[in-house]
Parts: structure tokens; sequence; C-alpha cells
């Protein structure tokens, strides 16, 4: 399946998700206002980390090597060994977030009332983990019209339990939601796969593979320090713009960091189940430049085409996904949407980081820049106010496409 095919079922797939998003949104504008969409956003990163944790970080690993390799002796070790890794790393998480609940709720959300989300995170995680292995499985055997309408169904089931629960418990209903969604739909990702040929119980009941803990391991260091330092990064800049400026203020960054995440799902979507398989299979570096320039001839231009139009629109997009308490976002979306732009350009060359497992080049640079996005904005909003954070964004990401220009002219081309 080419990128184009693959990026018309990503877009129905994104089409529902950016539907169901807005209901969600606008639900949680009108029930907590600015200040609970700060809220909502400090949760979110937090469960973003812990989950994609939770299994090993192995994601990305899983989809290189089911994609790579083409014997399903090969592939039974790979699933059999993700198996183990994200039920063992998703239950030590389990105990601590049981464990700690009351800390981690007045540190990641300010206030102890939260705490029977956290025991509720923990008692699912486990969950959540093994829905992310059978996801990556079928992203790297590329069924992917059956990966969308999996996403799809998803989407739909976890919009009606998320309105469900906000209706019933407002607030405190959307955190419940968000630690609860990805748990339940592993059961229909289950449902799903059944008539899969590759679904069979024996294949994962194997044990552990050393080789392929190994190889799953490189992945693991990758995806931990992406994982957490992305949505670190980011607490710690709705923190300090809470703490310095106001929690609303945070909620109107929340807000079109919100918007930029929707509308470019459609281009990350296409990356990891189209972009990510298709790096990992080819060696010859002719082939690999072409399908990167390829990538950069279809998806850049689209990027732009979407950023003007969310720019020309952006004061009835606001009404739409939230409503007029939000306005004052709106001096915030000229530099976001440029560095949503550079963001995905260097996005298309970092990715060929993890295909070729650069595994110290991939750790570096993600520490590098979250670091430096932390202090940029720090840096920008002493200076500029709120939408200083959107020239901080700007800067980060304009260095990170530099560098990734010279590292993949050096190591992959």
């Amino acid at each position: 399946m080419t990128l184009v095919k693959t990026s018309i079922l990503t877009a129905v797939s994104t089409v529902i998700t950016v539907i169901s998003a807005f209901i969600i949104n606008k639900v949680v504008a009108i029930y907590g206002g600015p200040s609970g969409l700060a809220l909502i956003g400090q949760l979110k990163d937090f469960v973003t980390m812990l989950t994609n944790i939770s299994n090993g970080a192995i994601s990305q690993g899983i989809v290189k090597y089911t994609a790579e390799y083409k014997e399903i002796e090969q592939k039974q070790k790979i699933f059999s060994t993700s198996i183990i890794i994200s039920l063992s790393c998703s239950i030590f998480i389990s105990i601590l977030l049981i464990t700690f609940n009351k800390e981690l709720s007045t540190l990641i959300l300010n206030d102890i009332k939260y705490s029977k989300v956290f025991i509720v995170f923990g008692f699912t995680i486990s969950l959540f983990a093994l829905n992310m292995v059978l996801m990556s499985i079928l992203n790297g055997q590329k069924e992917i019209k059956k990966f969308v309408l999996l996403n799809i169904s998803n989407n739909i089931f976890m919009l009606l339990i998320t309105v469900i629960l906000i209706f019933k418990l407002n607030i405190m209903g959307a955190l419940y939601a968000l630690v609860l969604n990805q748990s339940i739909t592993f059961f229909i990702t289950i449902i799903f796969l059944l008539k899969s040929n590759w679904f069979k119980l024996e294949y994962f009941i194997q044990g552990i593979d050393k080789v392929s803990f190994f190889k799953l391991s490189r992945f693991s260091l990758m995806t931990i320090v992406s994982i957490i330092m992305g949505p670190l990064s980011l607490l710690l800049v709705r923190n300090y713009i809470g703490e310095n400026l106001s929690w609303n203020d945070a909620g109107y960054w929340q807000g079109v960091w919100y918007i930029s995440s929707i509308y470019l799902m459609i281009i990350t979507t296409s990356l990891s189940v189209y972009y990510l398989p298709k790096l990992s299979e080819i060696q010859d570096k002719n082939k690999l430049k072409n399908e990167i320039i390829n990538g950069y001839k279809i998806i850049l231009p689209i990027v732009i085409i979407m950023a003007i139009t969310i720019f020309t629109l952006k004061e009835y997009i606001i009404l739409i996904a939230f409503d007029k308490s939000f306005l004052p976002m709106l001096e915030l979306f000229k530099w976001q949407l440029v560095g949503d732009t550079i963001k995905i350009a260097s996005w298309l060359l970092s990715y060929t980081l993890i295909a070729k497992a650069k595994t110290k080049y991939f750790i570096g640079t993600e520490i590098i820049f979250s670091i430096s996005f932390v202090l940029f904005s720090i840096l920008m909003i002493d200076n500029f106010n709120l939408i200083g954070i959107t020239y901080a964004f700007v800067i980060n990401y304009s260095l990170y496409l530099i560098t990734m220009i010279l590292i993949t002219r050096k190591e992959v081309f």
C-alpha cells in the first residue's frame, strides 16, 4: 500500500477522531473552562508517558521487526517476548500508581482529591499495555484497513464513554475516561483480531527469546526517552505558565496545542502506520532517499495547506471546538502553525533514526531538544508573556530540523 493510499485511509480515521475529540473538547470547555482543559492536559501527558512505559516502550520495535521479518517463526519470538515485557513493566507501574496515588494526584493535578483516578489507572494499565502490543503488531503486519477500522471503532466507543462520564461526574468524569478508555478498547481489539492468521494464542506464550529481547530493548531505550522527555517538557511548561501567568493562560496554550495535535494527526498517523514499517524494510540507500523525498513532496504541501486553512478560520474553530472564553487563544495561532510545519519536516527525517535503530543519535537529540524547549519557553514567556511559548516552539524545532539534516546526511545516506 502506498503512502497516498495509506494517508487517505488514515484520513478517514482521523476525521472520526477529530469529530470525537471536538465533541469531547466542547463538553470539557463548557463544564471546566480553560483551567479545566489545562487539568485534562496535565493528566493526558502523564497518561501518555506512563502507558508507553507500561509496555516496555517497545511499540516501535514491534512495528519494525514485525514488518521486517518474513518468517512466522521469527515473528512469534517478537510476539511472545513483547507480551512478557509488557506484562512485567505494566504490573510494576500498576503497583507504583496504586501505592503513591495521593502523591501523584498532588504532583500532577495539584490536588489530592483526584487520587482515586490514579488508583483506577493502576488497576487498568496492564490492559493499556496489551492493547498497544496488539495494535503495534497489526501495524507491522500492514493490515492497514483493519488497523484503520479498529481505530475508528475505538474512537467512537471512547467518545461515548467519555461524554457519559463527563455528564455524570463533570471534570472528574473526563479524568476517569482518560485512564479507562484504552483498557476498555483492548476487548474491542481482541474481537477484531480473532480472524487474523497471525493471531494465535500459541504465538504469544513461547517465553522470552534473548535475541528478540535485546533487539526490542534498543527501541525501548529510544522510546522511553522520547515518551518521557516529550510529555514531561509539556508538563513543565504548562505548569510554568499556570504558576507565572495563570491557569487560564495554561488552558489557552493547551487549546492551541490540542488543535495542532488534532489536525496533524492525519500526518503523524500516516508516518507511524506507513512510514516506519516502509523505512524499516528498505535496505538500499538510494531507495531510502527516494522514499524520504517522496514523503516531503506529498506531506509538506498538505501540512502547509492545512495550516493556512486553520489560520484563516481560527476564530470559528475556537468557537466550535471550545467557546468564546477561549478567544484569547487567537494570538497564539500564527507562530504555532509555523512551528507545526517545521516539526513535520524534521519528523520525516527523525523517523529514519528510529527505522535504522540509530539509538544514540535519537536519544541524544530527544533529551537535548526537550530540555531546550523548556528553557526557550521560560525565556520567551518571561520576555513576551504567553505568545512567547509559540516563539520558543518555532526556534526549538528549527534547530531540531537543522540537526536532523546533518545527522541523516552523515549516518543514513
